[in-house]
């Protein structure tokens, strides 16, 4: 979708069930405004939506007398102007002010965000529904969602998180429909009939939602999809003063359902929000979160089992278990195909073409047209997405590979995408293949670092810093382009310039947490074994909303695209997970052999023999923006390593 964000003011918000010993700041003490609301829809509007609306809800308290507190009653309006022939107290006590901006993928008709329906319930909503609530291809699911919500039950026991049977007809709660959707999600939703406020976001955190806190500088309660420039303008100037700063105005919202019931006080008919996290009621989900695998250790039988399968290792291996590793180089051929259909449906999902592609295609002047694009490094991953890409969509369109790099032609990830492009180009020569190549130089991005830092915000090292600026410029899709033209001494080809219009594209995160790719898996698995390699992937799993997927969200979608991640697709996760450890990888094989094993034997499925064979590298390192930025910023590489650059805080003065 685009965006959304609320702003909550004038209610007292209680945090004591999520923060122990916690009082409430006063609502009268609002003095450091850092963010506004021009500030979120600017920052939204860079995004390139379709459409951006606001809608604000106004709470009204009432009282027959002051003596009880169940004499009190909560009246909301859904606009100022109607408050009297509403019934609405005179007196105004709180807001809530709802921003929706929409990058429309799905559905025919234009959609238009924050929407209302007829019992004044208010939802923005910022995700793609892939199963779990069913809707025709040509329909929105946003209003699909909101057809649903309406249709949930509002009684106090599921307002509150109890398990009590609900008293309106077994109806479904939020949490209990919220916990069905697969695919990416954030979103608020105001519920009127019980004044209760439902946000969060999905299980993985595959879309970000920043929240604010209330705080006693800025008591508002505030959620947003990006962090507006405003809300960093505060740094640290010296390492002395770092402790008398105080904490970052935004924080990643962790992943799950939350709720604000709206009541008044008992006193002076002030209103108070109660907030609540609520559980996860889907058990099948429940069991993704919880991350846990059968087959993490290999067994004597585990071998029988391989040599069933290949009769010739059994007399190599008859007592020594130590030669396991010869075995356990294999991938069973039915547990590759099994892996490579869970991730086609992943992409399927993610990519099939409904008529609002159609519509823009009309419209669209170029010749050359790609609804879709991948980050593409020409590694793995990228190569097993693209493959994939090719067979879910028509062969009348092209695919857009957006390739970047700060090092020209000889970063290591341009080498890799070239080479990656031609063993596409034979697996599907009839598809039009756009290599768009996006040359950086970081030296001349100081005002693009600047907005940058804004977008990984609350992320701060320079890691960070680095694979946002890299995923940012990928995501713009500004580049280059080679363009055969025929002649009489046969094809020439030239350099163009090209800019990518796809609106979706296909990110490759969650492959080296699920298979092992990463450098300190090894370190773990050498000093650990499997067990030890388990916890520490399980462990990557559990934090990548918060170290990865917020921030990478917030950098591709500045640039009007949506990021979908088909390595992870609930289906996709719990595939692997179905998966022995010791058939995903084995990490005693070399660097692009053992690592990720269970995707090398998918690629080979594809026929993607090359590519199976390359070892990991991260975009920060493959696009060699990590490099320069050692060399800006530590003055060399070594300098750098020896500071741990990648986890360093970066500390700017004030301007």
């Amino acid at each position: 979708m685009c965006g959304i964000a609320l702003i909550i003011s004038g209610i007292q918000i209680d945090l004591s069930f999520l923060i122990p010993n916690y009082t409430c700041p006063s609502t009268q003490f609002c003095d450091l405004s850092l963010v506004s609301e021009d500030d979120i829809k600017a920052a939204l509007q860079r995004r390139g939506p379709d459409s951006l609306g606001a809608q604000i809800v106004k709470l009204y308290s009432e009282a027959s007398s002051y003596d009880t507190l169940k004499d009190f009653i909560v009246q909301s309006c859904v606009q100022k102007e109607v408050a009297a022939e509403s019934g609405c107290g005179s007196e105004f006590n709180g807001e809530l002010l709802f921003i929706g901006a929409t990058l429309q993928l799905r559905g025919v008709n234009p959609v238009v965000q924050p929407l209302i329906d007829g019992f004044r319930n208010v939802l923005v909503y910022n995700g793609e529904i892939y199963g779990g609530i069913q809707f025709k291809s040509d329909s929105n699911d946003t209003e699909i969602l909101m057809q649903s919500l309406e249709r949930c039950c509002s009684c106090i026991s599921h307002e509150n998180g109890g398990s009590t049977a609900c008293s309106e007809g077994n109806k479904e709660s939020v949490p209990q429909l919220l916990s069905k959707i697969r695919g990416p999600w954030a979103l608020i939703y105001w519920q009127d009939s019980s004044k209760t406020l439902w946000f969060g976001r999905d299980a993985f955190g595959r879309r970000s939602l920043l929240v604010h806190w209330p705080t006693l500088d800025d008591s508002r309660l505030l959620l947003s999809s990006v962090s507006p420039p405003s809300s960093t303008q505060k740094h640290y100037d010296t390492e002395e003063e770092k402790g008398k700063t105080e904490l970052d105005f935004w924080e990643e919202l962790s992943c799950g359902v939350y709720s604000v019931s709206i009541t008044p006080l008992k006193m002076g008919g002030y209103l108070i929000g109660e907030v609540r996290k609520h559980g996860w009621t889907d058990v099948g989900l429940e069991e993704l979160i919880m991350w846990e695998r059968t087959g993490i250790e290999p067994k004597p039988a585990n071998l029988s089992d391989c040599f069933s399968e290949c009769p010739l290792l059994q007399d190599a291996v008859l007592s020594d278990f130590s030669s396991e590793s010869g075995c356990l180089r294999r991938v069973p051929l039915a547990t590759a195909h099994k892996v490579l259909k869970a991730l086609t449906e992943s992409v399927k999902r993610r990519t099939s073409l409904n008529r609002i592609y159609q519509v823009f295609l009309v419209n669209h002047s170029q010749e050359r047209y790609a609804p879709i694009a991948v980050l593409f490094s020409g590694g793995l991953d990228s190569m097993i997405i693209a493959a994939l890409l090719h067979q879910c969509i028509d062969s009348k369109y092209d695919i857009d590979l957006l390739n970047v790099s700060f090092d020209g032609e000889s970063a290591p990830d341009r080498i890799s995408a070239r080479a990656g492009l031609v063993e596409l180009q034979k697996i599907a020569p009839s598809r039009r293949w756009n290599l768009v190549e996006i040359d950086a130089d970081l030296l001349k991005l100081t005002f693009e670092t600047k907005h940058v830092m804004a977008l990984i915000n609350p992320s701060k090292t320079y890691m960070d810093l680095n694979i946002g600026i890299a995923l940012w410029l990928a995501a713009g899709g500004d580049g280059w382009l080679y363009q055969g033209t025929s002649s009489n001494d046969g094809i020439q080809y030239q350099r163009i310039k090209f800019k990518s219009v796809a609106r979706i594209l296909l990110v490759g995160s969650g492959a080296d947490e699920q298979c092992a790719g990463y450098g300190r898996h090894k370190t773990k698995f050498r000093n650990k074994s499997w067990l030890g390699l388990h916890e520490e992937m399980k462990l990557d799993m559990q934090r990548i909303w918060k170290r990865n997927l917020g921030r990478d969200d917030r950098c591709i979608s500045d640039n009007g695209k949506e990021a979908r991640f088909p390595f992870l697709d609930e289906d996709v996760i719990r595939t692997l997970l179905d998966v022995p450890l010791w058939e995903i990888a084995n990490l005693d094989q070399p660097s692009g052999v053992g690592d990720k094993k269970i995707l090398r034997e998918v690629a080979r499925l594809l026929g993607l023999d090359e590519v199976a064979l390359l070892p990991k590298r991260a975009i920060q390192f493959g696009s060699r923006i990590a490099r320069e930025s050692n060399r800006k910023n530590f003055g060399s590489n070594r300098a750098a390593n020896q500071a741990s650059a990648g986890s360093v805080v970066i500390h700017r003065a004030s301007e």
